[in-house]
Formats: C-alpha cells, structure tokens, sequence
C-alpha cells in the first residue's frame, strides 16, 4: 500500500532490533523505542497454518526488513511490521497533546453524523452526543452495521474514527478513500502511526500511543494484556 510505502521512507534505519513480542491482544516490536500494534484475531484451527513464517527466528531480522513485513498478506506479519514502524518513528512531542480519541470524538461528532470503524469502548459515550452514530465492524455486535456498509455510510459521515488496524488488514487505504473532502478524519488506537505522513491523505488527527516503559509494556504483552490493561504507555493526539 502506497500510504506504508510512504511511511516506510520517513524513517531511519540505523537501529538493531531488540526484542520482539507477539501476545494474544498486542505485539511489541523494540528497536530505538518500543512500538506497538494490534494482535489480530484469526478464528478456526491453525494446525494447519503458518502465520508468521520465519516464528523464532525474526531477531536476526534486519530492521528495515522487518519494518517491510507491515505490506505482508498475513495479519500477523503485518502487525509485526507495524509495530516495527511505530518503534522506528521519532515522535515530534512538540505537535501532540495528552488527549484521549474518545474525548476528541466527542468534541468533535457533537450533533454530527458520525461512523466509527472498530466497536471502542466509548461507543455508548457517543451515542449521547453525536446527531447519528454508526459503528462498522468486521465481527459487528447488535446495533453495529457490517463491513460492507461503510461503503453507504462513511460518505454521509461528517465525522470518521478509523482503527489503527486498518493498516495491518489493509482496508485503511480504501476506507479513506470513502471519506468526504471535508469530513474530520481521525486514525486511533494503538496501531495508529504518529507519523505526520498520515496528513497527506486528508487525516485530521492521529490518536495513537507512546511507549514511555518499554520493559513494563514487553512484560504485560507477554503477559496476555488488553490495550486498555497496558502499563507504561502514553495516549497522544497528533494534529494536522
């Protein structure tokens, strides 16, 4: 995808990879910071299946290599990727404020049409506030709309929150191309890169995190942690 291959040029090289963790929820990449990205969640027998190829074996990867894994056809590998580019960014602290996706969302979808792809947890906050709320999710609870909807409903949207693991799944660059010219576009969750590269495809904000903690976070990804159970990570907003 043009929009990694994008993100993939910012970024410096000149750093070894230190230790890689792939938990249940989270993957956790260590190279010059800690990054982080969604673990997906594949159903069904994997007996049968490899989904990180090279399992074991990734630290004697080149970091750029590995980085690359991002555009991989499996989800997994393309967390790893992600996580790899989000250790790899050099956040400019200067451009981000500690503010929460949910609080931005709410701001901002205040008596406005607005979809949101990824049930969250503040979905029912919401609710309360926004003019008309549509939740789309490839495994949709009752009252969300299934993935094939976004395709009638993130055009009408004055304001759209798209997962972080629109990259990993690689739908992040179709799902933008829904998006009005003039909606207010935010990228949220762990897997979302803090990267000003994001701007040049008419993204507003990025609500991503920040490993301030690296050892505590390696510890609880191994460890089975949800993102909202994560210690040691700082919730930024990166603004256009």
């Amino acid at each position: 995808m043009r929009i990694i291959d994008d993100l993939l040029s910012a970024l410096s090289y000149e750093v070894t990879v230190r230790d890689i963790r792939q938990g249940p929820f989270q993957t956790a990449v260590l190279t010059r910071d800690c990054g982080l990205a969604s673990t997906p969640h594949d159903p069904g027998p994997h007996h049968d299946k490899t989904p990180v190829k090279e399992a074991g074996l990734l630290l004697g990867r080149d970091v750029m290599a590995l980085a690359r894994m991002a555009n991989s056809p499996s989800p997994m590998e393309s967390a790893i990727g992600m996580a790899t580019i989000n250790s790899l960014i050099e956040v400019d602290e200067q451009r981000c404020l500690e503010l929460n996706a949910d609080d931005l969302l709410a701001k901002e979808g205040e008596g406005k049409r607005v979809a949101i792809v990824g049930h969250f947890p503040f979905v029912p906050r919401l609710r309360t506030v926004a003019k008309e709320l549509w939740v789309i999710e490839r495994n949709p609870r009752e009252g969300d709309f299934t993935e094939a909807e976004a395709e009638t409903l993130i055009p009408q949207a004055d304001v759209i929150g798209i997962t972080g693991t629109a990259f990993t799944n690689h739908t992040i660059e179709r799902l933008l191309g829904l998006c009005k010219p003039e909606a207010y576009v935010v990228i949220l969750g762990g897997t979302a890169p803090l990267s000003p590269v994001l701007f040049d495809y008419g993204i507003n904000a990025i609500s991503g995190t920040r490993v301030i903690d690296p050892e505590t976070v390696l510890r609880y990804v191994s460890q089975g942690a949800t993102f909202r159970q994560l210690q040691g990570v700082q919730l930024l907003t990166m603004r256009r």
